[in-house]
């Protein structure tokens, strides 16, 4: 499975959907779960702008200790990553609206062909598969 920032973000912040990302990230057997070391960079941006460094700390504890993978950014991705962002991007008119960010998740879980963890709606409307 692939782990958006999204779905880090709702179990740091305890957030609408963290029980059942949580659930999806505990309840996998033996299965490998991996990040975008783009999407990765953005998670901690996320929680660092926050301005609370043991949230902050609690990042790089998380993805550790759920044995999360962090992907090397590569050419494949960013192919992909470019292609998501004119298809489904803002400013696309297209409904999933996804960010610049969301375009790391996408393109690494459409190069491995692996579901997608994700919290909100946006990637429902294109067409990675989603764990939950």
């Amino acid at each position: 499975m692939i782990v958006d920032t999204s779905a880090v973000v709702a179990l740091l912040l305890e957030e609408q959907g963290a029980t059942r990302v949580r659930s999806a990230l505990t309840g996998l057997d033996g299965g490998a779960r991996a990040m975008s070391a783009s999407s990765y960079v953005e998670l901690g941006v996320v929680i660092d702008r926050r301005r609370k460094p043991a949230l902050s700390r609690k990042v790089d504890a998380l993805v550790s200790g759920l044995d999360i993978e962090v992907v090397p950014f590569d050419a494949e991705q960013a192919r992909v990553a470019r292609q998501a962002y004119r298809d489904f991007g803002r400013g696309s008119g297209h409904p999933a609206r996804l960010n610049f960010g969301d375009c790391f998740s996408y393109a690494l879980a459409s190069v491995r062909r692996e579901p997608l963890l994700f919290v909100g709606g946006g990637f429902g409307h294109t067409d990675v598969r989603s764990v939950l």
